[in-house]
């Protein structure tokens, strides 16, 4: 079995994870109602999605 010779340093463990970041999602603007939403869901304002209305909100 494999077994490293030397430790590996925090830099290089880091330079190597420093890919990994977690982006926060971006908000985009429903075409129907104009309120902002996550892209590629059901716009949860109005229910609709792709200019077809997919659910009922509940109001």
């Amino acid at each position: 079995m494999a077994v490293p010779k030397r430790r590996t340093s925090s830099t290089r463990r880091d330079k190597r994870r420093s890919h990994l970041a977690i982006t926060p999602v971006k908000p985009t603007l429903c075409s129907h109602c104009r309120q902002p939403k996550v892209a590629h869901r059901v716009c949860p304002n109005c229910g609709y999605y792709a200019g077809v209305e997919v659910v009922t909100p509940e109001e």
